[in-house]
């Protein structure tokens, strides 16, 4: 019997990103291939899950889409990595695939381009479209996390719509509630020392000698956005536009909220309890 061939053969440049796929492997050293390779099938044995994150800061048999919401300096960035790590998720960033895209000279790449080009803002449904092709990526099989979209009402009904084509939606929302004012005390509070990236806090991380890092000697800095003024205006933007996602979200009922004023390990405890 004739082996079936993959149509995509005949077509140039799957065979050219093939070809140069392969040429990129046997660049990689063994014990890199091995290691991957062991991933994958360790992987192999998780459920699938697709989790969206909203950044302030194929389908399978069992599919579960979580989103997480939280305004900056709620936690969503420390909580990420475990749960991208724990499931063998991609992280899908809005911003990063945009640029991708548009240095790859993709269709969807190009027209974001020449949106960018002539000073106009990228689409929702370009961004859900460079979206939905990326979910089609080898390392997003398990799932995957999105970052920072969607941010209003609006792009969480054309996600909902291109979920939906792809037969599946959002199954669990993950609200990472924090009152303002420790907020405030958390963000404004940092300290970082600029060379080495240690970071200290003046209430729950000090520094042994104020404005010094422990090391070197050398003075810390804050970030120029670690301000109480700054802050409020990203929580002004926070409480008018994404909030009324989370209010779209709870009325489907897939709303979780999570205590994210607890210390981390308990948030971590809160965060794997939900995506059980």
């Amino acid at each position: 019997k004739a082996k079936k061939k993959n149509p995509l053969e005949k077509n140039e440049d799957f065979k050219r990103h093939r070809g140069e796929a392969m040429a990129d492997l046997e660049d990689v050293q063994t014990v890199d291939l091995m290691s991957e390779l062991l991933r994958r099938l360790k992987c192999a044995q998780k459920p699938d899950k697709r989790l969206i994150f909203i950044g302030m800061s194929p389908i399978g048999l069992l599919l579960l889409v979580h989103r997480f919401a939280g305004p900056p300096g709620s936690g969503k960035g420390t909580q990420s990595p475990m749960v991208k790590d724990e499931y063998c998720l991609c992280h899908l960033s809005t911003g990063d695939m945009l640029r991708a895209a548009v240095a790859s000279k993709t269709p969807l790449g190009l027209k974001a381009k020449e949106a960018m080009d002539k000073g106009a803002l990228v689409t929702d449904e370009l961004v859900v479209g460079i979206i939905d092709e990326a979910m089609n990526k080898p390392k997003c099989q398990k799932g995957f996390i999105l970052d920072g979209f969607p941010r209003t009402v609006a792009q969480a009904e054309k996600l909902d719509e291109m979920l939906k084509k792809r037969g599946t939606g959002i199954d669990k929302v993950l609200n990472f509630a924090i009152d303002d004012s420790v907020l405030e005390e958390r963000i404004t509070g940092r300290w970082i020392h600029p060379s080495s990236g240690r970071s200290y806090h003046t209430k729950f991380a000090p520094p042994k000698t104020p404005g010094v890092d422990d090391i070197t000697g050398e003075p810390l800095i804050q970030r120029k956005d670690d301000n109480a003024e700054v802050l409020r205006s990203r929580l002004a933007a926070f409480h008018s536009q994404t909030e009324p996602v989370i209010d779209y979200y709870a009325k489907k009922s897939v709303l979780t909220n999570i205590k994210a004023e607890k210390p981390p390990k308990e948030v971590t405890s809160e965060v794997q309890k939900a995506l059980s």
